[in-house]
């Protein structure tokens, strides 16, 4: 893959651009030139969610960019307490309201909520995956999926459906390597996303990165994508800066050699940040 352009085929069929342009804590007066922009620079999926509350600016985005609709891959999520059938169909509905259009080309529950739905876990899931499945079938989503699940979530949707997620999207940078995820995902055809690829701006703090992004010559950031894109997850930068949008851009030129790979991977002692999904909601420091 040599640009933003490039795709990952889901087990679907469905294309997905190698490279997403995040809009989480932007507002709508701000991610609708945000947008613009990362789409006149090249970028072709773009990732909201019904919790950034900047739906409307998205969409006001996408028609300012000129680009045409069926040249975008458009994500939302389903926010937490919209989950089952009923809920879920009408909040899907609001979301292709406040957007705009028509479809989205990917629709992902954004949390399992696993502490709160605990005593109805499996029931909660399944019964939210089911209005899924529904909206995918009646046209109104292309690919559906998940965020912030665990294996053994995915593995129970797995077990009661025919469509399983077909996306995972999850908390990756190199504090996070998430290798088990990763390759599960590979293992069941899923496609791995990663939020918070630049570590919520914790990059830039770290010394290896720094003396590793002066060794190839480029950016923190450019560094910190580039090794997401190489281990063959999708990475979601985000900026509203047209200079910084276009520099996140810019990760083809150069390659990270497996010895480096392995080196940016040892700020995994550092950790993630926040909490796993399975610390209840109100103790999570609520983002992608």
């Amino acid at each position: 893959m040599n640009s933003l352009s490039d795709c990952y085929t889901l087990y679907n069929g469905v294309q997905v651009p190698c490279v997403a342009f995040g809009t989480w804590k932007m507002p709508n007066e701000v991610v609708e030139d945000a947008v613009a922009c990362a789409l006149t620079t090249g970028y072709r999926h773009i990732d909201t969610a019904a919790a950034y509350q900047n739906e409307v600016g998205v969409g006001a985005g996408l028609r300012k960019s000129g680009v045409a609709r069926q040249d975008i891959f458009l994500v939302s999520k389903l926010p937490n307490d919209d989950h089952g059938y009923k809920n879920a169909i009408a909040s899907c509905e609001r979301s292709l309201e406040r957007l705009g259009v028509d479809y989205l080309d990917g629709y992902l529950i954004h949390w399992p909520v696993l502490v709160e739905n605990q005593d109805h876990l499996e029931e909660d899931l399944c019964d939210t995956w089911r209005a899924m499945e529904q909206l995918y079938k009646d046209g109104k989503v292309r690919a559906i999926g998940t965020s912030n699940f665990l294996e053994e979530h995915i593995d129970l949707l797995k077990a009661n459906f025919s469509d399983y997620p077909m996306i995972n999207q999850v908390q990756m940078h190199p504090q996070c390597p998430q290798e088990e995820m990763i390759a599960y995902c590979k293992k069941n055809k899923i496609l791995p996303e990663a939020w918070s690829p630049l570590i919520q701006g914790q990059a830039f703090k770290r010394e290896l990165l720094i003396e590793t992004a002066k060794k190839y010559g480029v950016s923190v950031a450019q560094l910190c994508i580039r090794w997401i894109f190489q281990k063959g997850a999708v990475p979601v930068p985000k900026s509203a800066t047209p200079e910084r949008i276009q520099n996140n851009a810019d990760i083809f030129g150069f390659t990270i050699s497996d010895e480096d790979m392995e080196n940016i991977a040892t700020l995994r002692k550092y950790g993630m940040i926040g909490n796993p999904p399975s610390v209840p909601r109100t103790h999570q420091v609520v983002g992608f």
